[in-house]
């Protein structure tokens, strides 16, 4: 379910996740019938613009994550620096997208949401990091926990970060999906988050990333 308050932006998102084969848009909506239009039609992924004129799009997350078996949700942004970002992921949202993010990776991005994967830009990350210093001091607080893990659970938290499911990390660290779910268990537990997107964002800002890209060129997705 795409909703926006622009009907160009929806209709466009619809025309692009519609050619995949995979992806059903159950329905385009504005803010104001979000939640109405998400109880009907129960959507496993939910764009959802972060600023609409209708209703804020942060009253719109809180009230879907209230749903009972509540949808991934995604926020829209047209800014990598958007001020409410950082709010969103710590309030439940799986990840943000940029409204110019190229056609063809946003059915590959939607795959990855409905997978249990984040969605989540390295360097649109850093820019919400570096734009918001109180937030910034706050991660280097949190970013310090990442000392408490195993070199594996490094290993799997950098492969979470870059939007991988537990299934795709077992593949790519030859794991099941059992043992990569108790990585990240353990994980979570150790960074003191509520979920696998502010472990993400905690990587980020430990500079994991950077060092996951050194090590492994040709990993990063």
């Amino acid at each position: 379910m795409v909703v926006d308050d622009e009907a160009l932006v929806r209709s466009g998102f619809r025309l692009i996740l519609s050619a995949a084969d995979d992806i059903d848009v159950v329905a385009t909506t504005t803010g104001a019938e979000a939640v109405d239009t998400a109880r009907r039609e129960r959507p496993d992924v939910v764009l959802l613009d972060i600023r609409m004129p209708d209703v804020d799009g942060l009253t719109v997350l809180g009230q879907l994550r209230a749903l009972p078996g509540p949808p991934v949700v995604a926020m829209l942004t047209t800014f990598d620096a958007d001020e409410y970002v950082l709010t969103a992921l710590r309030s439940g949202a799986a990840g943000f997208l940029l409204k110019d993010t190229e056609p063809d990776q946003l059915a590959q991005l939607v795959r990855t949401l409905a997978a249990g994967g984040v969605v989540m830009s390295p360097k649109a990350s850093r820019a919400v990091w570096q734009n918001h210093p109180g937030a910034a001091v706050h991660g280097d607080e949190e970013a310090g926990r990442v000392g408490l893990l195993s070199e594996r659970e490094r290993q799997v938290l950098v492969l979470v970060a870059q939007g991988l499911s537990n299934g795709e990390i077992g593949g790519r660290i030859h794991l099941s999906a059992g043992t990569v779910k108790d990585h990240v268990s353990a994980i979570l537990t150790k960074l003191r988050v509520g979920s696998r997107v502010q472990a993400a964002l905690l990587a980020q800002r430990a500079g994991l990333l950077d060092e996951g890209s050194r090590r492994h060129p040709g990993s990063a997705r």
